[in-house]
């Protein structure tokens, strides 16, 4: 008995449970999305001086990647060492705009996870019916190989210079020790001639890369818990909705439970609204911005030596997940409001009341409008939204090639 009570126990998922992760890595750089109800002054300021500290270094090595890429676009000998700096710009082009809308919206998105907590299920009984092991378990797989897939590629660039050239100097009999970088980059001084001086370049610049990963990836991240929780909702709604029975329940406690269900409905509606509101722009530039990567990362593969397409091929793929992982989830969204709809008309209505019915009528039409994530210009993210990016990707493609080959 005292077994069956701790594995009943451990089994008990908070919602800090699914929000854990996301929360944990944004710290890694700073970010703490409850630093105001953090009563540790001295942790709090601490980790806003090292969030701004970090960004500040990271936008001041985007401005060196910027100027290598002017200098070097307007050549046609050049254009490929170009386009080889051109990802790397969007994908921090991308960081910072994902970390300023996340300070723009930092009160609401708080909110809307207390919102989100206060509907989350704390019963062992409740939480088997809502499935939330599974939601969980899948969401967790999700994020960690999109997190692996993108911090790879930053790892990737960032450290594989320095480790090609330790193992040239120190066990392959190489005479100097090439001092080269991941990130093509201008410096305003010279970072190469000495090693203390350019050791200090390296290490910031690879500071930098994982601010711009953590900060990339995090965004999505929340992203995803969030959605996760309101599918949750959405799937539970259409699975009791359509497994109860009118003919065993008085008319009372018919209208009493589509009256409950109802106001449930349009708590979770209006939580995928504001889900909507915080994250619409990001993603909208997230596309934008996925579209150009995927293209000249795509570009260096077809046109690079064999350790380059290595690397770009792992930023081409963390790409692809990126964009294939938020449609995913909106498409999940969409797939499971709109089940509510089907649910009702599929349960046993016929022996309930007229009042039961017309109830019934207004949820399958409130249905008939499914819980989505509409970026401007785009239609509700879902699997097509996924090809007309890759569309866009291969678009930019085609013409950066007849430009390189004439």
């Amino acid at each position: 008995m005292l077994f069956s009570k701790k594995k009943e126990k451990r089994e008990l998922r908070t919602f800090e449970d699914l929000t854990r992760f996301p929360m944990a890595f944004y710290k890694t750089i700073g970010e703490d999305l409850y630093s105001e109800r953090d009563k540790n002054l001295v942790r709090r300021y601490l980790l806003r001086f090292y969030l701004v500290m970090g960004f500040l270094n990271f936008n001041a090595y985007v401005v060196g990647e910027i100027a290598y890429f002017i200098v070097h676009i307007t050549s046609t000998t050049t254009l490929l060492e170009a386009t080889a700096v051109a990802p790397c710009i969007g994908f921090s082009f991308m960081a910072d705009f994902k970390q300023f809308g996340l300070t723009v919206n930092r009160g609401r998105l708080v909110q809307l996870l207390d919102d989100l907590k206060a509907l989350f299920p704390t019963t062992p009984e409740t939480q088997k019916a809502y499935n939330v092991q599974y939601y969980q378990r899948h969401m967790n797989q999700v994020m960690t190989l999109f997190t692996i897939l993108c911090m790879t590629y930053t790892s990737s660039f960032s450290f594989y210079p320095a480790i090609k050239s330790t193992i040239k100097y120190y066990f392959l009999g190489s005479e100097i020790f090439e001092r080269n970088y991941g990130f093509h980059i201008y410096f305003p001084y010279d970072a190469e001639t000495d090693l203390t001086v350019y050791w200090f370049s390296y290490w910031g610049l690879a500071h930098c890369a994982y601010v711009a990963g953590v900060s990339y990836v995090c965004v999505d991240l929340l992203l995803i818990t969030t959605i996760t929780q309101l599918t949750m909702h959405f799937s539970y709604m259409a699975d009791t909705l359509e497994a109860y029975d009118g003919d065993e329940h008085t008319e009372e406690e018919n209208v009493k439970y589509l009256q409950d269900l109802v106001v449930y409905h349009a708590r979770a509606l209006d939580l995928s609204e504001e889900v909507n509101s915080i994250f619409s722009f990001t993603i909208l530039w997230n596309f934008i911005a996925a579209s150009l990567v995927i293209c000249f990362a795509g570009f260096q593969i077809t046109a690079s030596n064999v350790e380059d397409i290595v690397l770009y091929f792992i930023f081409f793929s963390a790409s692809l997940v990126q964009v294939f992982v938020v449609c995913y989830y909106g498409d999940e969204m969409i797939s499971s409001s709109s089940r509510i709809g089907h649910a009702a008309f599929n349960q046993n209505w016929l022996p309930c009341s007229t009042q039961y019915k017309m109830i019934l009528k207004y949820i399958i039409m409130r249905s008939q409008k499914p819980a989505s994530i509409r970026p401007p210009t785009f239609p509700p993210i879902s699997f097509n939204t996924f090809m007309k990016v890759i569309s866009m990707s291969y678009q930019f493609f085609a013409l950066l090639r007849t430009t390189y080959y004439g």
